[in-house]
């Protein structure tokens, strides 16, 4: 008798590969209605007997959606959809969650570019605010402890600190190339360069060399973990990169994970590490916990950066777009 067990991942984005698991599946036929989700037809990309692949169509509505097959009626599970905030942006690296519950994202911009606006604002019903003019290649942003947003500029090798009425100020320069940031809980601010250096910048303004890996062909990705370890993910040509931390006293270490083309990388409330994997177009969303096999827990086309909010709330976002999923 066939039967459904789970699907992976349980969210996915518009376009994303949803994988059915499940025992008994028998050779699908060529009809398009052999899969539906949210009552769409899916369009099958892989089967097998315990296991099929299918893209999530355009036109499936956000939110928890049933998703069935024809040889088992009676079986249902649902996948989350998540709702597009915004569009018309060139995102990076991870978007910015504030805790208003709105988001910043990019218009990063070919190299060179003076952006009309450079740092757009979402509000929580899904609004996009103009929020910064004329900053060249944004590329990277982060909340500071002052509550204020920053951000990298990978074309002049500096980093901003932005006022509340969207001006900003100069904060570090010669930062070569510009690009992931993230805060210290002391408040210094590291900042990396996808040349290969790790720089830190303390609460006086002062910088320094804290380590120095291999570059990247396109940015570093920093998050600060729990342990107060600063974590890198810097893609390269090769098929498989590994993940790396930095002590605050310059010690490098590997991590045991290999990822192809990691992206943007974040910790959730409870610690644990979450990187978006980028290889061939299918991304996905991979929660890392020590011991245990990656889990990939959300899916979708091309994404290069998340953000992690209080309930599991998760944001991904394309080059192009900014998608939220509901809390669970």
């Amino acid at each position: 008798m066939p039967a459904l067990t789970n699907l992976e991942p349980f969210r996915v984005v518009h376009g994303g590969r949803l994988r059915v698991h499940g025992e008994g599946f028998p050779t699908p036929s060529a009809s398009a209605d052999d899969v539906t989700v949210g009552g769409v037809p899916a369009r099958i990309a892989f089967a097998a007997r315990d296991r099929l692949a299918v893209t999530v169509p355009m036109e499936v509505e956000p939110g928890d959606q049933p998703v069935k097959v024809s040889w088992a009626p009676g079986a249902t599970l649902f996948a989350q959809i998540p709702r597009v905030a915004a569009t018309g942006l060139h995102q990076v690296d991870n978007p910015v969650l504030a805790p208003d519950g709105s988001f910043y994202v990019t218009y990063s911009g070919s190299r060179g570019q003076q952006a009309a606006i450079s740092v757009f604002r979402v509000t929580p019903e899904g609004v996009r605010e103009p929020f910064v003019h004329g900053l060249v290649n944004a590329t990277s942003l982060a909340l500071g402890p002052d509550g204020k947003l920053y951000v990298s500029s990978r074309f002049e090798g500096r980093v901003y600190r932005v006022h509340e009425d969207g001006s900003y100020e100069v904060v570090g320069s010669d930062l070569g190339i510009a690009t992931g940031l993230a805060f210290a809980p002391d408040g210094s601010l590291y900042v990396g360069d996808r040349s290969g250096t790790i720089f830190r910048i303390d609460a006086r303004g002062r910088t320094e060399t804290v380590a120095t890996i291999p570059g990247s062909m396109a940015a570093f990705h920093l998050a600060m973990g729990p342990d107060e370890w600063l974590y890198v993910a810097a893609p390269t040509l090769s098929t498989y990169d590994t993940l790396r931390r930095v002590s605050a006293s310059g010690a490098v270490e590997v991590l045991d994970w290999r990822f192809g083309r990691p992206q943007g990388l974040a910790f959730d409330a409870h610690g644990v590490l979450h990187v978006i994997e980028a290889l061939a177009g299918q991304s996905g969303v991979y929660a890392l916990r020590p011991g245990r096999p990656r889990e990939l827990v959300a899916g979708g086309p091309g994404l290069v950066g998340l953000a992690l909010g209080p309930d599991n709330q998760l944001a991904v976002a394309s080059n192009q777009s900014l998608f939220v999923f509901g809390r669970d």
